[in-house]
């Protein structure tokens, strides 16, 4: 490391340092001192704009000034601190320059987080759901999980997502997020294994926030989930806000429940239990009926009209909503096999939750190795698929190309679901139909909501 090197390494520690002083006391108080601390000691001019175009929108913004301050004050210490340190500072700062220099090493892409699914195994047996058959022989080994968690981390990864299954049903996660107390964790969780011990640990770890699953109030939640789960989730809830422990919450939006969990009332009462963010994900043919499965998928109209909802939730700011599809013009379109893959419970490497195939499996086999796979390449060189990147995703929007994709790279289905997409006569000609329905009216949405332009640069990569 040189003379220069050392210099921007000092800097870097300084200034976490003096951030993580200033949320020690009186964070609130704070913002203006912490806004300048950051200037004094950022040197590119990339990270000064988008510093100064965050403060931009913080000052300009009432509502963004309340939420910020909220969560400043509602928010344990040792958590505030863990989120700067381990996502702003590490995921978002140190992280860059280490996932560039890996990548250019290995003349691959680094993502910026990687989705792991250690366990299929649940406590519940929701309709549809097929994680019940599964059982603990089936779980990734601790020490495989983690080795990912490990090479993961030295490529330059802090930001890991767990999902399964229930990732709190594994209990040896907990160490996993004890032992890498530098990454901040995200699992998705149906809400139901919360208690005073577990609130206890996740607040003295401090790097885990959980994102609860809940499809709409108690009828649509208990319907599918079973009596009362709805219930069990408002306490775990109830449990991590009294505790300081930031959460979120996470929907999957289909036509049955797209106006309860978009209602006031349903955003209202997320806010009121202390959620700061909350995720839609689009309901996607993917289980084990996709050919049926179809029709509960937005329509055109459904899915747009969820794009803008969610910009009207945002604009609010009683919590931050990300929609995976409407904001795609934001990410540059399709983010899979680039900015983001999944590790399934048999190590398969997808390039996204919902796309299962896979040329590589990664048990035994260096990360770095299996992300450099032709697969993501030719992923990442159709990016985007589309200009209009309202219509980002290579299996409904863009149909086609999935079925080239998995022709050129040879990728396998790694599950039934996948090999009906690419097959069945039946599934391909209505999920062509339903994407040539949408393409009309994503297009016209396209122009007016976003001037017909989008994050290209992020496209590109």
């Amino acid at each position: 490391m040189g003379f220069k090197d050392n210099l921007e390494k000092k800097a870097k520690e300084q200034l976490v340092s003096g951030v993580l002083e200033l949320l020690d006391k009186n964070p609130e108080q704070n913002i203006e001192k912490i806004f300048s601390l950051i200037r004094k000691h950022i040197r590119d001019e990339y990270t000064a704009k988008v510093i100064e175009d965050v403060y931009y929108h913080y000052s300009n913004s009432k509502e963004i000034q309340d939420y910020v301050v909220n969560i400043l004050k509602t928010t344990n210490k040792n958590c505030l601190k863990k989120f700067f340190k381990n996502i702003v500072a590490n995921a978002l700062w140190y992280g860059v320059e280490k996932r560039a220099k890996v990548g250019e090493e290995h003349n691959m892409k680094v993502p910026f987080t990687i989705l792991i699914s250690p366990s299929m195994r649940c406590n519940l047996k929701c309709t549809g759901c097929y994680a019940a058959n599964y059982s603990k022989k089936d779980d990734i080994p601790f020490e495989e999980v983690e080795r990912l968690v490990k090479e993961a981390r030295d490529m330059g990864i802090y930001y890991m997502v767990i999902l399964g299954g229930e990732p709190f049903f594994n209990k040896y996660m907990l160490d996993i997020y004890e032992k890498y107390n530098d990454v901040y964790f995200m699992p998705f969780t149906n809400g139901t294994l919360f208690n005073e011990d577990l609130a206890t640990k996740l607040q003295e770890l401090g790097n885990v926030m959980p994102m609860f699953s809940v499809e709409g109030f108690a009828t649509e939640t208990d319907s599918r989930r079973g009596k009362g789960i709805f219930d069990q989730v408002m306490k775990g809830m109830d449990l991590l806000r009294e505790k300081g422990i930031p959460f979120g919450t996470s929907s999957a939006t289909a036509n049955n429940n797209i106006d309860v969990v978009t209602s006031d009332e349903f955003i209202d009462m997320l806010s009121s239990k202390g959620a700061k963010m909350a995720w839609y994900f689009m309901f996607m043919p993917v289980g084990d009926n996709p050919v049926n499965d179809i029709q509960y998928m937005l329509t055109p109209e459904e899915r747009l009209k969820l794009g803008k909802r969610t910009r009207e939730i945002r604009s609010q700011m009683k919590l931050f909503p990300i929609d995976f599809f409407n904001d795609a013009p934001y990410v540059g379109g399709c983010v899979a096999g680039k900015y983001y893959c999944h590790i399934n419970s048999k190590e398969d490497l997808e390039p996204c939750i919902f796309s299962h195939f896979a040329t590589e499996n990664v048990k035994g086999k260096p990360l770095v190795e299996a992300l450099s796979c032709d697969y993501f390449r030719e992923l990442r060189k159709r990016h985007p698929y589309n200009k209009n990147l309202l219509m980002p995703c290579p299996m409904i929007d863009n149909t086609t190309q999935i079925r080239e994709i998995v022709k050129v790279t040879g990728a396998k289905p790694t599950h039934p679901s996948a090999e009906i997409m690419i097959s069945s006569p039946e599934f391909m000609e209505k999920i062509d139909k339903h994407a040539a329905e949408f393409k009309p009216l994503a297009d016209k949405a396209f122009e007016e909501e976003f001037n017909g332009t989008g994050n290209y640069e992020m496209a590109r990569g």
